[in-house]
C-alpha cells in the first residue's frame, strides 16, 4: 500500500507517519505544502526521511495560492460569519489538489491527514479529495478509536516518538494552536478557549507575528495607492515601495503610469508587510464550525484586510447598483462554501462565474491611509467609473436629460402609493 500524507514535521504528523506505516505495511510519502509558513519549513525533509518516509516532497503553492484561490476569493468579497476572511479555509483546497495530484503521479492507494474528529480541516481535505479524485481512499486516524485510545495525550505521543526514534522538538507547549500561511496566521486553543481572556494585552505570552499592536504602530500614517484591472489588485503605489520590494525579495513585472506592476504573491508579500507594520488586520472571534460547534480563533490577516478595504472601495464606482445587489447576497452562501469545504464544488464554481462577470468593469485605482489599525479611505477613480459629477452635483439648478429634479414627484407617489392604501386599511 502507498499513502500520501500531509506532513507538517510537527510532533502528531511524525508519530503518525510511523503509525501508518507499522498500520498498513505501506509506503508512506510525505507531502509538505509551502503556502507560505515562512522557517517552519527549515529541515522538514531530511526530518520525515528520518522518520522513514520512502520520499518527502516539499511543493511551493505559494504563487498557486495567492493568483488561484486568494485573489478569486476576494473578488467575491468573502467573509465568513461578517467578520472571518477565510485564511485557514481557503488554504485547504489548494494544499488538497497538490496532494491529489501527487498521489495520482505517485500511484498512491490513498491520502491521510492528521485533523482532528472535531475541527473544520478534516471536512475541508475529505470533501476537497472527494471532488478531485473519488477513487483515492482517505485515511484520518483522529477519527479511529485505535488511535484515539493509544495517543489520549500529548504525553503518550511523545513517548511513542522516543521509543521509535523519531526525532522531536522537545519544548513547552504553546498556550494555543498556530497556523500560519500567506493570507494569516490563526490562534486557538489552550488558553484562547477561555472566551473571556484578553488577548489584546498579551504581554505575559507574546503571540502575534505578523502584526504590531496598534498602539505600538507608527505615529504617522502612510498613503498606499492601489491598481486594479478587473477586480484585481495588480499595482501599488507608496513611499519606499522600490526598497521593500528588495528587502522582501519581491520581483516586480513591470510600471504603469507610476504605479509598480506585482503578481499577486508579490501584492500578499507587500500588504502584509505594510499591514503589520501599522497594526492592520487583528481579529478575535467566535465562529460556527461546520461539525456543529463554536469556537474561538484569533487571526491576523494585515494584507488581506488591506486588500478587502480596496477591493470594496473600488467597486462603489465601477459596480452596477443591481448586478452588486446580486453579487452580494450570495457572500454569506459563497464564505460558508469556502469554510465548509465545497471550494470545487459545482456550487461554488457556478457562483464565481457570476461574481467574475460583475469584475469585469472594476479597474481603476483606490488611495488609502494606513493607520495605527485602520484602513482609511482617502480617494477612488476610475475610467469605468458610474459616478457622474454633473449628475450628482448639488450646486445650482443642474438638469439634464438624464435625471430630472422633477421627475421626483411621480417616483415618490408610485412609491407611496402601496404606503398610503396599507395605512389606509389597517391604521383607523
Amino acid at each position: 500500500m502507498k499513502i500520501v500524507l500531509a506532513y507538517s514535521g510537527g510532533l502528531d504528523t511524525s508519530v503518525l507517519l510511523v503509525w501508518l506505516k507499522e498500520k498498513f505495511n505501506a509506503e508512506i510519502i510525505a507531502y509538505c505544502a509551502d503556502v507560505g509558513q515562512a522557517e517552519e519549513l527549515d529541515g522538514i525533509e531530511a526530518k520525515a526521511l528520518a522518520t522513514g518516509a520512502s520520499k518527502c516532497i516539499v511543493g511551493d503553492l505559494k504563487a498557486d495560492f495567492a493568483a488561484n484561490y486568494i485573489y478569486p476569493m476576494f473578488r467575491a468579497n468573502a467573509l465568513y460569519e461578517g467578520r472571518y476572511l477565510l485564511g485557514t479555509s481557503i488554504a485547504r483546497p489548494c494544499i488538497s489538489k497538490a496532494m491529489v495530484d501527487i498521489a495520482l503521479a505517485e500511484g498512491a492507494d490513498a491520502i491521510a491527514h492528521g485533523a482532528t474528529g472535531k475541527g473544520n480541516d478534516q471536512v475541508r481535505f475529505e470533501l476537497s479529495v472527494n471532488a478531485l479524485a473519488p477513487k483515492l481512499q482517505v485515511i484520518a486516524p483522529w477519527r479511529m478509536k485505535e488511535w484515539r485510545e493509544q495517543f489520549p495525550g500529548r504525553t503518550e505521543l511523545i513517548q511513542y516518538a522516543e521509543s521509535h526514534g523519531i526525532p522531536i522538538r522537545q519544548s513547552v507547549k504553546k498556550p494555543y494552536s498556530m497556523d500560519r500561511n500567506l493570507l494569516h496566521i490563526s490562534y486557538e486553543a489552550g488558553i484562547l478557549e477561555d472566551t473571556w481572556y484578553d488577548a489584546t494585552k498579551p504581554e505575559d505570552r507574546p503571540m502575534y507575528v505578523l502584526s504590531n499592536s496598534p498602539e505600538d504602530a507608527p505615529d504617522k500614517p502612510q498613503y498606499l495607492q492601489c491598481l486594479f484591472e478587473k477586480g484585481d489588485l495588480i499595482g501599488l503605489q507608496t513611499e519606499g515601495l522600490n526598497e521593500l520590494c528588495a528587502e522582501l525579495g519581491v520581483k516586480p513585472t513591470g510600471e504603469k503610469d507610476g504605479y509598480t506592476l506585482l503578481d499577486p504573491l508579490g501584492v500578499m508579500l507587500v500588504l502584509n508587510h505594510l499591514g503589520g507594520l501599522h497594526g492592520i488586520g487583528r481579529v478575535d472571534i467566535v465562529e460556527n464550525r461546520f461539525v456543529g460547534m463554536k469556537s474561538r480563533g484569533i487571526y491576523e490577516t494585515p494584507g488581506g484586510t488591506i486588500l478587502l478595504a480596496a477591493h470594496r472601495d473600488i467597486e462603489t464606482i465601477t459596480v452596477d447598483r443591481e448586478a452588486q445587489k446580486v453579487r452580494d447576497s450570495l457572500i454569506p452562501d459563497y464564505s460558508a462554501m469556502v469554510y465548509n469545504g465545497f471550494w470545487f464544488a459545482p456550487e461554488r464554481e457556478a457562483i464565481q462565474a457570476l461574481v467574475d462577470k460583475t469584475q469585469e468593469t472594476v479597474s481603476g485605482e483606490v488611495r488609502l491611509k494606513l493607520y495605527k489599525g485602520n484602513v482609511l479611505y482617502a480617494g477612488r477613480r476610475s475610467p469605468n467609473s458610474l459616478y457622474s459629477y454633473a449628475i450628482a452635483t448639488m450646486e445650482g439648478d443642474y438638469t439634464d436629460e438624464d435625471y430630472n429634479q422633477d421627475d421626483a414627484t411621480g417616483f415618490i407617489h408610485l412609491n407611496g402609493l402601496r404606503l398610503k392604501q396599507f395605512a389606509r386599511v389597517n391604521k383607523k
